[in-house]
């Protein structure tokens, strides 16, 4: 999902529906990387849509050692001006997230 549609995506659940929480935050070990969220009360009770944003791997390079022991290290090599997204909606189910699946909403 794009800048823009990700944008819009979020206005309409601001307009439509009361917002719970609201937040970006850097995922761990990727850089420039970052998982945006908003919780909102929606028409299937609460539910949270989440945008995953991450630059695209161009290289995966592997390390290996023949001391015993030692463990092989992985570099990855991420591209400057790519980024891949991932979208994904939940529903809260009793006391967990319940993922929703693609096919169930049309965006």
């Amino acid at each position: 999902m794009q800048d823009e549609k990700w944008k819009e995506v979020v206005g309409m659940v601001k307009d439509k529906f009361e917002v719970i929480e609201e937040e970006e935050e850097p995922m761990e070990d990727i850089p420039r990387s970052k998982i945006e969220r908003i919780v909102f009360e929606g028409p299937l009770g609460k539910m949270k849509l989440e945008r995953e944003t991450k630059p695209v791997v161009l290289d995966k390079k592997t390390t290996y050692s023949k001391r015993m022991g030692d463990t092989a290290t992985v570099e990855y090599v991420y591209s400057e001006d790519e980024y891949a997204h991932k979208f994904k909606a939940y529903a809260w189910k009793g006391d967990d997230w319940v993922e929703i699946e693609a096919g169930a909403f049309d965006i």
